[in-house]
């Protein structure tokens, strides 16, 4: 099969709006974690999240643009922009229908939904409803937008599983790519899920820190004292692109695609496996793909959200993959600095470890102040701060509700 590789990146994230300001203040443990702007959080258990930074739309986008998306599409939108302009592609040279756009989003439009829901609600039950409700709302309609920006004519759609949205995106991207189904794919996930219904339906479920006191220190995975996830909001793109048509056209290459895996815990609706069955075998699965070996895996960018069951679940399918192997290997959580992105979560934490592959550093999980007494003794997670460390293989874990599990594994490029 071909061989597929990384030519782009592009961010937007509660620590940084650019690939460049989101790595950076990754590798010096920035929090993005605040209390809420945009709307008043006083009613609920909660009162904080990662929202993005000095945001605004419409230095990115035209006016016409931004009537017609939800802010889930306006994000995917900018950070394929950047994407895309990171690879120096120029589509204009390809036959369009070469290129494609595999996205990721899990909740889609919900601030369009919930806009539209109370308007109609306050109005008497009139149904004036906008005519850009439902295009703004479906959740394929930043694929859509995607392609119709850079006239991608290929492979379109979105994918949709909970919190491995992303990865699942990537794992189709990857894998019609190295079937010779397309040269270049877009690929990613973007979410804007801080709005009243979806915090307060998350916070329904109790699964979101209330740690109101001290946003910066709520999202602590591994910590003994953590007490659920930190909602966050953004996207992440990633250029994925056949080897030959890189090398061709003289493409940087950041990193190797080389194994992708998914599976279902099939046990709840909510909650993981206690024993991390089904996140296990994903890897296993995933290393099987790459022809890699557990001693290969040189970083592991965990799912761990920071609630109390899921990070050790996560934990347990780690020790039974790795064995006698598991303190060679580098773990963090990067949703420690950048919340949980939801959708998008796998999209931020792919191009976190293609980094930490390209630049030797290896980001830190911040706010892990006491381990829990559960983890293994020699499980190596970096806390405090990032460290310079080769990382010739890393492995990203996403889980989701329902039980979803993607594992995608990308490699140093070596000719």
């Amino acid at each position: 099969m071909k061989r597929v590789v990384i030519t782009g990146l592009g961010a937007l994230t509660p620590i940084g709006n650019t690939l460049e300001s989101f790595w950076t203040n990754m590798k010096e443990g920035k929090s993005g974690a605040a209390r809420i702007t945009k709307f008043d959080p006083g009613a609920f258990r909660t009162h904080f999240a990662c929202e993005l930074k000095d945001f605004d739309v419409t230095a990115y986008l035209d006016r016409g643009d931004i009537k017609r998306t939800d802010p889930f599409t306006q994000y995917a939108l900018i950070a394929s922009d950047e994407a895309i302009r990171d690879s120096g592609i120029d589509f204009g040279t390809m036959d369009p229908f070469d290129t494609g756009v595999i996205w990721g989003s899990g909740q889609g439009g919900m601030l369009t939904f919930e806009e539209q829901v109370i308007e109609y609600a306050d109005g008497g039950r009139n149904p004036r409803f906008s005519p850009f409700f439902i295009p703004k709302l479906i959740t394929n309609m930043a694929s859509g937008m995607i392609s119709m920006r850079h006239s991608l004519m290929g492979i379109n759609y979105t994918t949709v599983s909970a919190c491995s949205t992303s990865n699942t995106a990537l794992m189709d991207a990857f894998n019609y790519i190295r079937w010779g189904k397309a040269k270049v794919i877009i690929s990613g996930g973007s979410e804007a899920p801080i709005t009243e219904a979806s915090f307060g339906g998350f916070s329904a479920i109790k699964a979101m820190s209330t740690r109101n006191d001290d946003p910066a220190a709520a999202s602590r995975p591994f910590d003994r004292d953590r007490d659920g996830f930190v909602m966050g909001e953004g996207a992440g793109a990633l250029v994925l692109e056949e080897l030959g048509h890189a090398t061709k056209r003289g493409a940087k290459i950041y990193a190797e695609v080389v194994g992708a895996a998914s599976t279902a815990d099939a046990y709840h609706m909510t909650a993981t496996h206690p024993e991390g069955l089904g996140a296990l075998r994903g890897m296993q699965l995933a290393l099987e793909d790459a022809g890699l070996n557990t001693g290969d895996v040189d970083y592991m960018n965990a799912h761990a959200t920071s609630t109390p069951v899921g990070d050790i679940s996560e934990i347990k399918a780690m020790q039974k993959l790795f064995g006698a192997g598991l303190n060679k290997v580098r773990v963090s959580s990067t949703k420690s600095m950048t919340g949980h992105l939801m959708g998008a979560a796998g999209a931020a934490e792919a191009i976190a470890s293609i980094m930490a592959i390209h630049d030797g550093v290896i980001p830190a999980t911040i706010n892990t102040d006491n381990p829990d007494d559960q983890i293994p003794a020699d499980m190596q997670i970096v806390t405090g701060s990032a460290i310079e460390h080769p990382v010739n293989v890393a492995m990203s874990n996403t889980f989701g509700f329902g039980g979803h599990n993607g594992i995608v594994i990308f490699r140093k490029f070596d000719q």
